[in-house]
C-alpha cells in the first residue's frame, strides 16, 4: 500500500514497521532508549502547511505515533526535530543523514543535543525505516 505523507495513516505506518519484524535493527540499536519527539514538517516552496506528529519511543519501541492537527494540543515531548518539507524528502531518500543535518542547519532539534549524540545509530536506523513505506510525498 502507498502512504501519503505527511498524513496520520503515514505516521501509523511506520509505526507498526517500526514494531514488526523490518524494525529489527532500530529495535536493537534503541533498546536503551527513552524519549519522545514532535516531528514538523515545515513549508517551503513546494509545501505550504506546517505538519506535527507526536512519536513516543521506548526501549525500541514505538508507543504512540500520530498527526497532531490542533496545534494548541501539542504534547509537551522530549525532543522536536523540524525542518522543510524538502529537507524531509532528502532525508526519507537517505540523502541526508539525521545527525548531519542538524550540523549542516537542514533540521533543528529542540532538546538534549547530547542524548541525540549518544544514540546515533538508532537515528540512522530510524530514518532508515522511512524507506521501507511506500510513500507518496504530497506536494501542496
Amino acid at each position: 500500500m502507498v502512504y501519503n505523507f505527511p498524513s496520520d495513516e503515514w505516521i501509523k505506518a511506520f509505526m507498526k514497521t517500526l514494531n514488526g519484524d523490518q524494525g529489527k535493527a532500530y529495535q536493537k540499536a534503541a533498546e536503551k532508549w527513552e524519549g519522545d519527539f514532535i516531528f514538523v514538517v515545515e513549508p517551503d516552496e513546494t509545501y505550504d502547511e506546517t505538519t506535527y506528529f507526536y512519536v513516543d519511543l521506548w526501549h525500541g519501541k514505538c508507543r504512540e505515533a500520530r498527526m497532531i492537527t490542533d496545534i494548541n494540543k501539542l504534547p509537551n515531548a522530549e525532543f522536536q526535530y523540524r525542518g522543510t518539507f524538502s529537507n524531509w524528502i532528502k532525508l526519507m531518500e537517505g540523502k541526508i543523514d539525521p545527525i548531519r543535518g542538524i550540523l549542516m542547519r537542514k533540521f533543528k532539534l529542540v532538546g538534549n543535543k547530547a542524548k541525540i549524540m549518544r544514540a546515533t545509530k538508532a537515528a540512522k536506523e530510524l530514518v532508515a525505516l522511512t524507506q521501507k513505506i511506500e510513500t507518496n510525498f504530497c506536494n501542496k
